[in-house]
């Protein structure tokens, strides 16, 4: 933690944790605490007995993948747009080459 750093508790699945943030990432890592809280309860589900390690790995796993679609996603929707501007990049070089009338 730098000398910057913030102390942050935050709760997941009933259980206190502290630790450190940057400035202005207070809210940020609060709502991913939220997120990470939901998804782990969801995996728990009514099953208080399931063990902790494996019901966060489980939701890292969930998380991570939501991560990589997303990542898939952006990348696809970027090759997309490069496609269509060099596509209109070469309609307008053919447009202004062609000799006017």
């Amino acid at each position: 933690m730098s000398s910057t750093s913030e102390v942050v508790s935050i709760r997941v699945l009933d259980r206190e944790y502290t630790v450190g943030c940057e400035p202005g990432e207070r809210d940020s890592l609060l709502t991913a605490a939220k997120l990470l809280d939901s998804k782990m309860r969801e995996i728990r589900g009514n099953n208080r007995m399931a063990a902790l390690d494996r019901v966060a790995v489980l939701a890292a796993l969930n998380l991570a993948h939501d991560l990589q679609q997303s990542r898939d996603e952006h990348a696809s929707r970027d090759r997309e747009l490069s496609r269509t501007l060099t596509d209109l990049h070469r309609r307008l070089d053919d447009l202004f080459d062609t000799p006017a009338r």
